[in-house]
């Protein structure tokens, strides 16, 4: 039978890691197809061609190597012939699933959709659970209130504990700018009237998942609270009992948690929880130590209110501010207490005029 020579390389220089094996065996196959249709019009045997790999393949990746053994033969292919990349090809992306647009900007104090977005949720055991679409889409970007950047340093703010307290939680949807952001306790009472509201008025919506702190059970954040001892399966039942008692929210904040965000194994399982639903984690701080991993991350910079007193909140909006001057950007974390809302209500009016520009916290998101 004739030496085949085949000029045939998978170059590295379209490579990506991601691509199987299986993958790799149907490129080199195709070409053996390919080459077979070529030679069946000259004066190749009339049986076709069969192709055996030659001692390059030796060297080639273990696994491509597994899988074209199936397809030796007879023939003979010199050293030269086929180089394989230590990259293979990278998969092209599903036809399904195409980049979403990015929503179109807000007026000042603009609505957002009410809550559920249909395509975004399923039933679970205790409520319904977000979902990422069938188009690819997740409840963080339909969720998240949308945003452009002006090109100023950029300034977001949390504020959370909302939901128990009725005149406060209405005061911080009230009179609040809608860029703020709002975190609702999953214990709160027609908690889904309280985001519907919070909606309505322009607000992106955060859940707080209560997390065991340093100083536990002295300090008990409630009955439904995230264990640092606790075994992966009960990790993601108390999640998803915060997860199912309301929908609109475009992410997980924390409600302490010192010590259960310290805890290796139980934060893992609760950012690949949150990733898998197409949710973002955002913390007050208490997880600055840690980088953003597989899910899309925020966390804050300064606690406006660790000292409840006006001047004191006063000094830690002046640090914000510095912070976003010299990163670009800065995020703040507050709770529902009525002096902050007080003090917030009054800094970000004249926030633009001092050259800042206020944003969601959503816009703060990094991975």
């Amino acid at each position: 039978m004739p030496r085949l020579r085949l000029p045939l390389m998978l170059p590295g220089a379209v490579a990506g890691r991601h691509l199987g094996v299986a993958a790799a065996a149907i490129v080199l196959v195709a070409a053996a197809v390919a080459l077979a249709i070529t030679l069946r019009g000259s004066d190749a045997p009339r049986d076709g061609v069969r192709l055996a790999l030659s001692a390059a393949v030796a060297h080639a990746p273990g696994g491509w190597r597994q899988r074209l053994r199936a397809h030796q033969g007879p023939a003979i292919i010199s050293r030269d012939i086929i180089r394989l990349s230590e990259r293979p090809l990278a998969a092209p992306p599903p036809a399904t699933r195409r980049p979403a647009a990015p929503p179109p900007p807000l007026a000042p104090g603009a609505p957002l959709p009410a809550a559920p977005i249909a395509g975004f949720f399923a039933p679970g055991p205790l409520g319904p659970l977000p979902i990422i679409a069938q188009d690819g889409r997740t409840p963080f970007q339909v969720y998240r209130r949308p945003f452009t950047a002006n090109g100023r340093p950029m300034v977001g703010l949390v504020i959370g504990g909302l939901g128990l307290n009725s005149s406060v939680t209405r005061q911080a949807i009230e009179t609040l700018p809608a860029e703020i952001t709002l975190a609702f306790t999953p214990y709160a009472e027609g908690l889904q009237g309280w985001i519907d509201m919070a909606r309505a008025h322009g607000h992106e919506v955060l859940i707080s998942a209560p997390m065991e702190p340093v100083d536990y059970p002295d300090n008990d954040p409630g009955p439904n609270t995230l264990m640092a001892a606790g075994p992966p399966a009960e990790t993601l039942r108390v999640l998803e009992w915060a997860l199912s008692r309301a929908t609109g929210y475009f992410g997980v904040t924390n409600a302490q948690g010192s010590r259960f965000l310290a805890a290796d194994g139980p934060y893992r399982t609760l950012t690949a929880a949150l990733r898998g639903r197409g949710l973002a984690f955002f913390d007050d701080g208490a997880a600055a130590h840690r980088t953003a991993g597989p899910v899309l991350r925020g966390t804050a910079d300064r606690m406006i209110d660790d000292q409840l007193s006006p001047a004191a909140i006063d000094q830690e909006l002046v640090a914000l501010e510095a912070g976003a001057l010299q990163r670009g950007q800065a995020l703040g974390s507050g709770s529902a207490y009525p002096v902050t809302l007080d003090k917030v209500a009054q800094w970000s009016l004249a926030l633009a005029q001092r050259g800042f520009q206020l944003v969601p916290a959503s816009a703060l998101a990094h991975q």
